[in-house]
């Protein structure tokens, strides 16, 4: 059996990290709120954009665009979106095995676009091509860095540098559950209906653009892009500060199971000596009678 000295030391030590584990759950605790109040505001956009432009493509009939046809490249430009921090449970691994795991893709045709060290770290790591990395972005999400992001990747896709794009995040659903999703932006899948089946299943006819369908899917679909990003990221920041909560909460919760059982040891240790000085003081009372 340990010492009472090593179990009173390793006691104090678990009871300084679960302080330091109460802490880091209190301020997760604090941004969770705010990264959730902000994540349901930017929601219904994020969703009514998404519907709204598989709505107009699916009645957009025959129109030849760029961005509604694969590019001449079998590249694959995957935005990755994780955190810059541990401590958060399997919220950066999870997503993460989007890309490794993935069986239908061959490393050598990804291109990352990471957003958080820990996905540029790991994919580094497996031999990934990363071409940039944005671990400002997810500290605090903004719509400005979403549509930068976007331009460059739209520039890379129209010059056929790459041929499709991705994006793996971490759904938020609620402060216990994120889901990790990995949704295809470019090119936009939707099934297209002839007039006839339109007008058949809403009473709807088929689109029609003015001044030219091109000038309008051009100005749509990159709003459509950085809105997509743009929600991802809010969702992410979200879900980042629920699993290192709930991950802290855990941590605490084990810490205080530790020190209960140590100082059970302890307790233990200490009677076992007081019950041998006893003996020690009868035996040697006994031997001077």
């Amino acid at each position: 059996m340990a010492s009472m000295r090593d179990i009173k030391r390793r006691k104090t030590s678990i009871q300084g990290t679960q302080q330091i584990t109460k802490a880091m759950k209190l301020v997760s605790t604090v941004k969770l709120q705010r990264a959730r109040a902000n994540a349901e505001r930017s929601k219904s956009y994020f969703d009514c954009m998404f519907n709204t432009v598989n709505s107009i493509l699916s009645r957009v009939g025959s129109v030849e665009h760029r961005f509604l046809r694969p590019g001449n490249s079998s590249r694959k430009a995957v935005i990755l979106i994780t955190s810059n921090r541990g401590l958060a449970g399997g919220y950066n691994s999870n997503v993460i095995r989007l890309v490794t795991r993935n069986e239908d893709w061959k490393k050598e045709d990804i291109v990352v676009y990471a957003i958080g060290n820990k996905g540029r770290d790991a994919l580094v790591r497996y031999g990934y091509e990363v071409r940039e990395s944005l671990p400002e972005v997810i500290e605090e999400p903004a719509y400005a860095d979403a549509a930068a992001l976007s331009n460059r990747l739209l520039e890379a896709f129209a010059a056929d540098e790459i041929g499709e794009i991705y994006l793996a995040y971490t759904s938020f659903k609620n402060t216990v559950s994120h889901e990790p999703k990995l949704l295809k932006l470019l090119p936009i899948e939707y099934e297209p209906g002839s007039s006839n089946e339109a007008e058949a299943s809403d009473g709807g006819a088929i689109m029609n653009f003015e001044p030219e369908d091109v000038e309008a899917l051009d100005m749509i679909i990159p709003k459509y892009i950085t809105s997509l990003i743009y929600g991802a990221l809010m969702e992410a920041a979200a879900s980042e500060n629920g699993a290192r909560m709930q991950a802290m909460d855990n941590a605490t919760s084990n810490a205080e199971e530790m020190i209960s059982d140590l100082s059970l040891m302890y307790n233990r240790a200490r009677q076992g000596s007081i019950t041998q000085e006893l003996t020690e003081i009868i035996a040697g009372a006994e031997a001077l009678g």
